[in-house]
This record gives C-alpha cells, sequence and structure tokens, in this order.
C-alpha cells in the first residue's frame, strides 16, 4: 500500500497498470505449471494405461485355458521333422495338432517378451525363467506367472483381490482356433456370381447390339424399298406419257 499513489490521475494510472502487469505474470506462471502438471498426468495416465492393455493381453493369452493341455511345447518344425524321420513316418505327415502347437508357442513367447518389457520385478524373473525354459526345449507351465499378473492388474485397476479361500483351477495358455475353410469358399462363390453376372451383362450388351444391328437393316431395306418403289413410280409415269 505504501508504493500506491493516488495524488494524481498519471500515479493511479500507472499503479494500476503495474499491478495489471503483475497479475497477468502471476497468471501465466499459474497457468503454465498447471498445463506441465497436466500433461505430465497425461503423459503417465497413458504409460499406464498402455502398460495394462499388455498385460491383459498376456495374461490372456498366458492363462486362457483351464482345461486340456496346460503346458507349452518349445518342439519347432525341424525338430517334428528330425524326430519323424528317426522314427520313419514321413516329414509331410505333421497333422494339425503339430502346427497348433507351434501356434501357441509363438504366442506365448510373444506375451512372455511383452512381460519382460513392462511386468513387474517379480513378473519379468518369471517370465525370464519360462524363456529359459522354452529354450533349453523344456515344456513350461505359465501358472503362477498368471497369477502374479492376474493381482498386478486388479490392483491398479482398483479391483478387491481374489479371495484366498477361493479355488481357481490351474490356468494355461489359450489354445488358437483352426481357420475355417467356408470364408474361401463363400469368397470364391461370390466372385463365380460376380463373374456370371458380368456374364449376363456381356450377353445382354451382345444382345442389344444385335437388335441395333437388326432394326438398321430393317431401317436400310425399308429406305431401299421406297427408293424403288419411287423409280417403278417414275418408269410408270414415263409408260404412260409415251402411251399418249
Amino acid at each position: 500500500m505504501r508504493g500506491i499513489d493516488f495524488s494524481s490521475w498519471q500515479s493511479v494510472l500507472s499503479t494500476l497498470v503495474a499491478l495489471a502487469l503483475v497479475t497477468l505474470i502471476g497468471v501465466g506462471i499459474r497457468l503454465l505449471a498447471m498445463a506441465t502438471i497436466q500433461q505430465r498426468r497425461e503423459r503417465a495416465n497413458r504409460q499406464i494405461n498402455e502398460r495394462l492393455r499388455v498385460l491383459i493381453a498376456a495374461y490372456k493369452t498366458l492363462g486362457g485355458s483351464f482345461t486340456g493341455d496346460l503346458a507349452v511345447d518349445p518342439t519347432h518344425l525341424r525338430d517334428l521333422r528330425r524326430r519323424r524321420e528317426e522314427e520313419g513316418i514321413p516329414a509331410a505327415d505333421l497333422g494339425d495338432g503339430s502346427d497348433r502347437t507351434r501356434r501357441m508357442r509363438d504366442a506365448v513367447e510373444a506375451a512372455l517378451s511383452d512381460i519382460i518389457l513392462l511386468g513387474t520385478e517379480v513378473q519379468v524373473r518369471l517370465a525370464a525363467t519360462a524363456a529359459r525354459e522354452l529354450v533349453a526345449g523344456r515344456q513350461v507351465h505359465t501358472h503362477e506367472l498368471v497369477v502374479s499378473l492376474r493381482d498386478f492388474i486388479r490392483q491398479a485397476l482398483d479391483l478387491d483381490p481374489v479371495p484366498t479361500a477361493l479355488e481357481i483351477p490351474m490356468q494355461g495358455p489359450s489354445r488358437p482356433g483352426g481357420a475355417g475353410v467356408g470364408g474361401g469358399k463363400g469368397k470364391g462363390g461370390a466372385d463365380g456370381e460376380r463373374g456370371g453376372g458380368g456374364g449376363n451383362r456381356g450377353g445382354g450388351a451382345a444382345g442389344g447390339g444385335g437388335g441395333a444391328a437388326m432394326g438398321m437393316g430393317m431401317g436400310l431395306g425399308g429406305v431401299a424399298g421406297a427408293g424403288m418403289g419411287a423409280a417403278d413410280g417414275a418408269d410408270g409415269t414415263e409408260d404412260h406419257g409415251s402411251g399418249k
């Protein structure tokens, strides 16, 4: 208050301008700080959401099955062929089950890679252990890693923990479904129908062209007939005149 001078209107105006400038600077600093904090929060939220999305996908891949063979078979196609050759079985007769096993193994390896990248320390340790077992050619069970993922995801989403008294069956990797052949047949049928439709359109166009040609021929015939009739009429008139 001591710096405020109301002795003249010039001093009052300069005082008001100074106060407005100070207020504007203070508001600008506050808005800049709020924008910076908001950007950091948004970036952190995006990181958390992306991390949860990847870990949830890994959980579904590693723990999507409750029945059947819940172990991951690390056998590759070359190993199957070598085994079949040693047993005297043709290498071409591998069957659909081997392809399904390989697709399951590939999905599990991708999920383990994501967990090593974005998982917690415990999850990274479990995923690394499972990866080493796969490299060594031994079958791997992922139930312990699935439990760790489930607890972490529920905690990150502020959900109640799973009751300890609740017995959940052992979980294993999701079994990929086989691709159906009906879609290809349906597509081929649709292409055939489209081809047939094109043929019909071609036939219609050909028919239209033929009709137009016939119409032109008939028109030319009519013109020729009219010309011949006119010529006959002229000859008759000349004959009649000569007869006179």
